[in-house]
């Protein structure tokens, strides 16, 4: 009885294939939405406009699914802080909605930001997705004759290091859009949108420093349980 209640709570410890799953594809949607914009950018004679007029509803959609996460963190299944996880996907919503979809007109979409929030969007969520998978993996019970899952050192060492250069890039983009955006709404005759907008973006200066502090903390802890790791083997 005992064996059986052991293995029961095992198994009832290990994260759900789903969310495996769910992880895995996310990091492939976020990879092709990477590679779609850099394929198209180059294919229509680096045409960001073009660009733009064909990629964008792709990157919606995918972004569209975060909202997944939001409901994992809501209801325990990851154990994600809620406000932060809240925080980045309503960020970039008000992107891909909130800008690019009805505002489409504005002339900062095809700017260098369209590119440069790719660029930051694509390369945090396929790492971060990838890392995600990784990381559950190794929470899973090896079959017999077959050795723990362990995270690839590259994975991880990007997962709590390129943040650092992502987040200021991916932020600074966003804003880039977002003032463009309300710019243009103002210029035709869009005067409350344009309120909605720039209030919007005032939340960026307490929310921007929590999410890039969060990510500290969460490099900051790993590295402490590397270290205790490694005292433990010595």
């Amino acid at each position: 009885m005992d064996k059986q209640k052991d293995t029961a709570t095992k198994k009832s410890a290990e994260p759900p294939i789903w969310l495996i799953g769910y992880n895995l594809l996310s990091g492939c949607l976020w990879s092709f939405a990477l590679l779609n914009v850099v394929a198209t950018y180059f294919a229509f004679g680096m045409d960001i406009h073009k660009t733009f007029q064909l990629t964008h509803w792709w990157t919606t959609a995918i972004q569209c699914l975060a909202l997944v996460e939001i409901y994992n963190a809501a209801t325990g299944v990851v154990r994600s802080p809620l406000l932060t996880t809240t925080m980045q996907v309503l960020s970039r919503l008000l992107v891909v909605i909130g800008v690019w979809t009805i505002v489409p007109e504005s002339p900062a979409n095809w700017s260098f930001a369209y590119l440069g929030v790719h660029f930051a969007w694509g390369i945090t969520e396929v790492i971060r997705y990838y890392f995600y998978a990784s990381n559950l993996m190794t929470q899973q019970t090896p079959a017999p004759g077959q050795e723990r899952h362990v995270v690839p050192a590259p994975l991880s060492w990007a997962r709590y290091n390129g943040f650092v250069v992502l987040y200021p890039v991916g932020i600074f983009c966003e804003c880039v859009m977002i003032v463009g955006a309300a710019r243009w709404s103002l210029a035709h005759d869009g005067m409350v949108y344009c309120v909605f907008l720039s209030v919007a973006l005032l939340a960026y200066v307490p929310g921007a420093p929590v999410l890039f502090s969060h990510m500290l903390k969460q490099r900051a802890k790993r590295a402490n349980t590397q270290l205790e790791k490694g005292t433990k083997k010595e």
